[in-house]
């Protein structure tokens, strides 16, 4: 039987939903919080918004898995988002009709990251079947995916914040809302079904959910994957919360010298992303992967403590840091493509759903690891402190063995995965 050409609209209904869910995801970043200062004018009652929003996400991801390989991953994005656009929409209406309490924002807020979890996590697992009907390689969709996120997180957060400004918290949040809307027009035009949904007698809820953890267990390569995003991605969150703020605030750089940081980073890892989009099919994972996180992590940390201590040219701080988010950008294309390799197609929403989940897992501990490192040891020693723990992590890879196979499932190489059937990147936040 002759197989179908490939289309290329799926891959771009895909990178456009994802685009536009980032967007406005970066907008409810700015426009929520603001809300609640400008309502309340509690940083305390922020925070806890904020823990609302976060929890059940990281938490309902996990535990969705197997919904989503039993309904099908794009059944499961476009209900999310039909009802996150339902659940967001409902916040600038109510605060329109001042109905809007802080009881009732912060149920709202829960049920939007209770919602936001699952169809993030069945947009990850749309991944094989969106590869398949596009006839691209793995590399080229996490790498153009690590592109458009860069670039969503980059241009949404600017947007945002001039949008909150001109137009105010609740109606920018209305926006938001629509965004879902289209990301679920676009995924229910374009999107391919999952491949291989399970029927209804494939074992209860959480037999197939043990499966999903039993699998990823028995993975060495891709548990010690997980298990180096995850710290990593506390390590991160550590110096983009706290370090780098108070390092432009100490230097005197202030709200310039933080944008300026932080837009050379990603456009920088936007180009690394595209690079590797283009050419990492051909590259060696092991070597690449290893080399990257090298100069993306560890580096940082000590040129920002030497701008506390001796005082550097701003346009070699910037410089310096576009060469790390080039690095950067090549790092989520190999742990995408090394995933779903590994991850038979009946198990993907299940894997993806828990990795992901552990790899957000540590976050909300990042801010607070930062903020306590200063306060106790002052901002140059902090830097070192976790720019030394980074460099552990980075170093992990030479250390364990399961890292070798990072090549050994790569079409060509003798290896595969356990169906033979192609495997988002482990969602790295830095």
């Amino acid at each position: 039987m002759n197989r179908p050409a490939p289309q290329r609209n799926p891959l771009w209904g895909w990178l456009g939903a994802e685009t536009v869910s980032l967007v406005g995801t970066r907008l409810s970043m700015i426009a929520v919080p603001w809300l609640v200062l400008t309502t309340t004018g509690s940083p305390v009652l922020t925070g806890v918004v904020a823990f609302a929003e976060m929890t059940p996400y990281v938490v309902l991801k996990a535990l969705t898995g197997p919904v989503v390989d039993r309904l099908g991953a794009r059944r499961v994005s476009v209900t999310a988002d039909v009802l996150s656009l339902g659940v967001v929409g409902a916040v600038p209406l109510l605060h329109t009709l001042d109905l809007l309490t802080f009881p009732v924002l912060l149920v709202l807020v829960t049920l939007t990251g209770a919602v936001r979890g699952p169809g993030d996590g069945a947009k990850h697992a749309l991944v094989p079947a969106v590869v398949d009907a596009a006839g691209v390689t793995l590399e080229r969709a996490t790498g153009l995916q690590g592109a458009s996120e860069r670039l969503a997180s980059t241009v949404g957060a600017a947007v945002a914040g001039a949008l909150v400004a001109a137009v105010g918290p609740a109606t920018a949040l209305a926006l938001d809302a629509a965004s879902f809307g289209v990301s679920a027009l676009l995924l229910a035009l374009t999107a391919p079904g999952s491949g291989h949904p399970d029927g209804p007698g494939s074992g209860s809820y959480l037999s197939r959910l043990r499966e999903g953890w039993d699998f990823l267990r028995g993975e060495p390569v891709l548990l010690a994957m997980t298990g180096m995003v995850a710290a990593s991605n506390l390590l991160d969150a550590a110096f983009t919360t706290v370090l780098v703020p108070v390092w432009a605030q100490r230097t005197g750089g202030g709200a310039g010298a933080l944008g300026l940081y932080f837009g050379s980073w990603s456009a920088a890892a936007v180009a690394g992303s595209l690079f590797a989009s283009a050419y990492g099919e051909r590259l060696p994972r092991f070597r690449v992967y290893v080399v990257a996180f090298l100069l993306a992590g560890p580096p940082r940390f000590l040129l920002l403590a030497l701008d506390v201590e001796a005082g550097l040219e701003l346009g070699l701080v910037v410089g310096l840091t576009a060469v790390a988010g080039f690095a950067c950008g090549f790092i989520n294309p190999v742990l995408g493509a090394v995933l779903y390799e590994r991850i038979p197609a009946g198990l993907t929403g299940r894997v993806t759903a828990l990795q992901g989940a552990i790899c957000w897992s540590l976050l909300p501990l990042g801010g607070l690891l930062g903020g306590l490192l200063v306060s106790a040891a002052g901002l140059t020693t902090a830097m070192l402190v976790v720019g030394a723990a980074y460099l552990v992590v980075t170093l992990s890879p030479l250390a364990v063995p399961a890292w070798r196979a990072l090549d050994d499932t790569r079409p060509g190489s003798g290896g595969g995965s356990p169906d033979g059937v192609p495997a988002r990147a482990l969602e790295r936040v830095g």
